[in-house]
């Protein structure tokens, strides 16, 4: 083999390691986009079930106590969200944070003991605003634990991903950190399911 057909094999086994590096670069991308991007529809989602928690409460169609215990949840939630100032907090990894899903969870187990009667959800949604009220307290809920599962089926997909051999010899994640799955409560009352489908 002369030099230059050594040279030519060679360049030939760079350019397949550079397509190999760059496909899986590309598709690390990808998935942590997709981390983010789930990561921000599942804030809004528990963002709109502590709100429909809050309007529910706030209605004065509740018991006294469930009022408070139910709107002193929801407003834990709302606050610990608060709104996102800078465009990198959108796009952390580390899931939602301890605090967050802390209270997240706190607010799921409240509105269960409220709610743990299918005979007290019957006769809310028997007025004319505690049915709206109570329909949107279950498709925000129903939309939260779809956008939980999405999210953590993303963030597996994304570590799979980094666990490839290529990816950790050739350090293709850089700095990026590695996504962490949301893990709360968020089991929904049984009197108060899943929302119809049309």
């Amino acid at each position: 083999m002369s030099w230059s057909e050594i040279a030519l094999v060679v360049l030939a086994a760079v350019a397949v390691l550079v397509w190999v590096s760059w496909v899986w670069a590309s598709r690390l991308d990808r998935l942590h986009r997709k981390v983010a991007a789930s990561r921000i529809a599942l804030d809004a989602q528990l963002v709109r079930r502590a709100s429909a928690a809050a309007d529910l409460a706030t209605s004065g169609l509740l018991d006294p106590a469930s009022s408070v215990l139910v709107a002193d949840a929801a407003y834990a939630v709302v606050d610990d969200a608060g709104p996102v100032t800078e465009p990198e907090q959108a796009l952390e990894m580390d899931g939602l944070g301890v605090q967050r899903e802390r209270v997240e969870s706190a607010l799921s187990a409240t509105l269960r003991s409220a709610f743990d009667d299918a005979e007290v959800v019957e006769a809310l949604r028997t007025t004319p605003p505690g049915d709206s009220l109570v329909a949107n307290l279950g498709a925000g809920w129903y939309r939260a634990q779809l956008a939980r599962r999405f999210h953590n089926e993303a963030v597996a997909q994304a570590q799979r991903a980094r666990r490839h051999w290529l990816v950790r010899l050739l350090h293709l994640a850089g700095r990026a950190p590695v996504p962490q799955t949301v893990e709360l409560d968020d089991l929904m009352p049984a009197g108060l399911g899943a929302p119809a489908q049309p």
